[in-house]
């Protein structure tokens, strides 16, 4: 039954979406301990590309973007589900809950911006490589990487726009924290239309972003094809390999759960909930070990610090 309150009158909603989990205090640490280790790998990424001048190159600058959209996109999530498991806080006021929505959706669609302009930035260095840093400058990717941050908010700001207006019917979100979905939910109105917006909209981001990183490895594969350096092969390879693995988790988990959902599978609530979760901790997780790991100026600072090495020669 609907409470029959307007809008006017509902000072906060109470989050449901961890009530029928049997432990939620195991799963709170969890959460919790990956959340950490998203914000300490990022922020150490972040921390050596700043602090080392000679990292200050177009490729680093895009993974110090990046490293700043993963903490985004969790800790406008996170906090809110560690409260919720550990400390029983389900209550989030109206203008915090509208916020958590806004900057949640921002994270969302910078991540797929800037997945994007590194595919760029890949295929820059490997068809021009001669001219690619007089075409990707410091300046240039600095000023790209602001527009990014400009257009995605521009992009995204149609999202609080729609739900501002809406009559609100029920003051509980049966999801984990204050999304567009949990929100739309709990108006007086029928939300097929809104999911449909808001399905159309998913697509063209993820299918035109997606497409644009598809081409640019087309271009990347025909030009490596007609290498005749085995050497030259495998250092485009160790150049693309990060950044492609960062694409799978990134978009792996969404085309998974949309090709589950359109094929029939019915998910319960908890399992969506755990996929979820998945999708915004996963590839936060991934990326800043992926980065620290594959590229040989970060490896090489992360053992001469832990294990008094000099660099390796690659």
């Amino acid at each position: 039954m609907a409470e029959n309150v307007s809008r006017r009158r509902i000072s906060e909603f109470v989050i449901v979406g961890f009530d029928k989990y049997e432990k939620p205090m195991i799963h709170g640490i969890v959460i919790l301990s990956v959340y950490l280790l998203v914000i300490l790998g990022n922020l150490t990424n972040i921390c050596f590309i700043v602090m080392d001048k000679r990292l200050h190159q177009p490729m680093y600058l895009f993974i110090c973007n990046l490293a700043i959209v993963d903490m985004l996109y969790c800790t406008c999530s996170c906090p809110t589900m560690i409260g919720n498991l550990l400390s029983g806080v389900k209550t989030i006021s109206y203008v915090p809950c509208i916020i958590q929505m806004f900057f949640f959706g921002l994270g969302f669609v910078m991540e797929a911006f800037t997945i994007t302009v590194m595919a760029f930035d890949r295929l820059i260095a490997i068809i021009k490589p001669l001219r690619y840093h007089s075409i990707l400058t410091n300046v240039r990717c600095v000023i790209l990487n602001f527009l990014l941050w400009i257009l995605g908010s521009a992009t995204i700001s149609v999202v609080p726009a729609t739900v501002l207006s809406l009559p609100l019917c029920y003051t509980t979100l049966a999801f984990l924290f204050c999304d567009y979905g949990s929100l739309i939910r709990a108006s007086c109105v029928d939300p097929n239309p809104y999911f449909d917006m808001m399905a159309s909209f998913t697509f063209f981001l993820l299918f035109g972003t997606f497409s644009f990183i598809c081409g640019s490895y087309v271009m990347i594969v025909i030009v490596v094809v007609k290498m005749n350096s085995k050497g030259s092969k495998r250092k485009v390879f160790n150049t693309c390999f990060s950044h492609l693995i960062v694409v799978v988790c990134c978009y792996g988990p969404t085309f998974i759960i949309n090709i589950l959902t359109r094929a029939g599978m019915v998910l319960t609530l908890e399992e969506r909930n755990g996929f979820r979760i998945g999708t915004i901790l996963g590839p936060s997780l991934v990326n800043p070990f992926i980065y620290s790991f594959r590229t040989k100026e970060i490896r090489n600072k992360i053992l001469r610090i832990f294990f008094k090495v000099g660099p390796t020669n690659e």
